[in-house]
């Protein structure tokens, strides 16, 4: 064989590894909060925006209507949005962080940078390889129509 392929030297395992080890710290980290990681993303969106359609919330944060909708109804049943139909067009799903969400807002993000500390990782590293890996999924999802 010209070049054999080792598990352990390539680039997607470690990330499959890593991301298995960041499910598992969010799922720790979330769970005071009784949400999951993809229920967390939306909540980060929706303190960001206020107010979103489903199809802006989901282009945000890259989930599919039929991902989203049971993520939101369970959202809703835990408190932490309200989803009302828009005043100029009745068939738009507009979703809002509740006040009980407002108010935990800065508890939630208290509580994920203190576990996130734990990484203890510098503000140049962290930003580092957020870029690093933004630049990477650019370059997989540019390739990937490519190939």
């Amino acid at each position: 064989m010209d070049n054999e392929i080792i598990l352990g030297e390539q680039l997607c395992f470690s990330i499959y590894q890593a991301d298995k080890f960041f499910k598992r710290f969010y799922s720790k980290a979330l769970e005071p909060f009784n949400l999951t990681y993809a229920q967390y993303i939306v909540m980060l969106t929706l303190y960001e925006h206020k107010s979103m359609s489903v199809k802006e919330l989901g282009e945000n944060v890259g989930l599919d209507s039929g991902t989203l909708t049971p993520l939101l109804r369970r959202l809703e049943k835990l408190g932490w949005v309200q989803r009302r139909h828009s005043a100029e067009d009745e068939r738009r799903l507009v979703i809002n962080p509740t006040t009980s969400a407002a108010q935990k807002r800065q508890e939630l993000y208290d509580h994920l940078n203190f576990c996130l500390s734990k990484l203890d990782l510098t503000p140049k590293q962290y930003e580092s390889l957020r870029e690093t890996m933004t630049q990477l999924g650019s370059k997989l999802d540019q390739i990937s129509l490519e190939i």
